[in-house]
């Protein structure tokens, strides 16, 4: 896993370079999903701090005794009957599409006094098989946000499955487009500064459009096992 973790290193130092980005400001999240809690524990020795889990069970499993420093990303679809355990046990949630779920995360956010930080799912590829809201509707649902004791902190998409990383960059660019226009508009986007966007085969696009999470998982702790 240490020379996994070498690699991904010098990978995302090498595309900051190339965008003439200090690598500091990407967040590698380490995606578990599937792996026992033993090579969480593993990674966080090698000094992993931020893990993606994609189901509520899974950081239930590995997450409900906090350890130092660990920052917990919820990072698939949630249902509406596991809200309150996301926002119980996580610290960052990226699959955020309505502003129904904002009203059930703003109770369990006073419930649990902490400051949750959300980011709002783009489904920039297309695919039907991905959740999002649509870029078409994307300026208007932002608009619309009401004010909020959640952090509004950015935006989420999951790259063009195809193979070719430069398929995803049109979709990069436009999240970092809408970013930007509306980081800091006004007090509902003070905090509004993230790109989440990047996995391990297009990492580097991800980055040279502005990504600063980029969620990577059997790059880095070996193939996953689905049986």
């Amino acid at each position: 896993m240490k020379t996994n973790f070498l690699n991904i290193s010098k990978r995302i130092v090498s595309a900051c370079q190339k965008a003439n980005r200090d690598s500091q400001t990407v967040k590698l999240i380490w995606v578990s999903k599937t792996k026992p809690i033993s090579q969480v524990n593993e990674a966080y020795e090698i000094g992993a701090r931020d893990f993606g889990e994609n189901k509520i069970q899974e950081i239930v499993e590995k997450f409900s005794v906090p350890e130092k420093g660990v920052e917990v990303h919820a990072i698939g679809p949630i249902q509406s009957n596991k809200l309150r355990k996301a926002a119980a046990l996580t610290h960052w949630i990226h699959t955020i599409t309505s502003v129904k779920q904002i009203n059930k995360l703003e109770k369990f956010a006073d419930e649990f006094e902490k400051p949750l930080k959300i980011l709002f799912q783009v489904n920039t590829s297309g695919e039907e098989s991905k959740s999002g809201i649509q870029p078409e509707q994307l300026r208007d649902f932002l608009s619309a946000l009401p004010a909020s004791n959640l952090l509004y902190s950015g935006l989420m998409t999951i790259g063009v499955n195809s193979g070719n990383p430069e398929d995803s960059r049109k979709g990069f660019l436009f999240l970092k487009e809408i970013r930007d226009d509306f980081y800091q508009k006004d007090s509902r986007f003070t905090h509004f500064s993230e790109l989440s966007m990047g996995m391990s085969g297009d990492m580097e696009v991800a980055i040279e459009e502005g990504s600063t999470m980029i969620r990577v998982g059997s790059a880095l702790f070996g193939a996953r096992d689905y049986a």
